[in-house]
């Protein structure tokens, strides 16, 4: 295992009953913007359940700064900072009500919220914001907000389940490349789960799963001069149409 290397996962398997959904998933997560890539039902999902502990490990491990999650337990969550597919905002909250209340989980007061959320809230253009119900926001201004919130407790890893499922494709890129400055800014490890190709950009490093299977792994560019392909869209053609 790398010792640079916050998150690693080691032959993880994950059966629903009797289908695998997840098959001896092996990776060490670096630091910046990791594309985790594969078609709906994947086993995207499950891979982030087990990460987040919401579902328990049956098979193999995951480790942070190479303590077993098994030791851990729910101190890992401190490494982690998390956004679901689906969003856990309150809508007739607003942007400072909901920060309010995810900093108390935390033990941080309203002011000590305020104050971590403040440099956040700046690089994703919420600043003047605060007042304002989230039911009043677009899409692409809540997916910004739950990654504020996700960041309050300066995690070092960040996980982002489908961050841009119902946007369009200008959000999609507004987002993704506000995500990448905070990688170079805050030295953080990023894994965004995604379908879209296009998501994924020349200097990231990508995952490529498909029937729960980690297919390959390595930098876009990387994995296209290895593949003999022109495009990462041609490499997961190639390779998710051998299993």
């Amino acid at each position: 295992m790398n010792n640079n290397q916050l998150l690693a996962v080691q032959q993880l398997s994950f059966n629903y009953g009797h289908k695998p959904a997840l098959i001896d998933v092996s990776f060490e997560l670096p630091q910046g913007m990791t594309i985790l890539l594969g078609p709906n039902g994947a086993g995207k999902s499950t891979l982030f359940s087990l990460l987040t502990q919401i579902y328990g490990i049956q098979q193999g491990d995951i480790y942070f700064n190479q303590i077993s999650v098994t030791k851990l337990g729910y101190q890992a969550m401190q490494w982690l900072g998390v956004v679901f597919q689906q969003s856990t905002l309150d809508l007739d909250l607003t942007i400072a009500q909901n920060l309010y209340y995810f900093g108390h989980l935390h033990g941080y007061s309203r002011q000590q919220s305020l104050t971590k959320a403040q440099p956040l809230l700046m690089q994703f253009e919420l600043q003047h914001r605060l007042h304002e119900k989230v039911r009043r926001l677009n899409s692409g201004h809540r997916r910004r907000l739950e990654i504020v919130r996700a960041l309050m407790h300066q995690p070092k890893v960040l996980l982002l389940d489908e961050p841009s499922v119902g946007l369009d494709p200008a959000s999609r890129q507004a987002l993704a490349d506000v995500v990448r400055d905070l990688c170079r800014e805050q030295k953080i490890s990023v894994l965004w789960a995604t379908h879209l190709i296009e998501e994924a950009s020349d200097a990231d490093h990508v995952l490529i799963l498909n029937q729960g299977q980690l297919l390959a792994t390595g930098r876009s560019h990387e994995l296209q001069n290895r593949y003999q392909q022109a495009s990462l869209a041609e490499v997961f053609m190639v390779l998710t149409s051998e299993v």
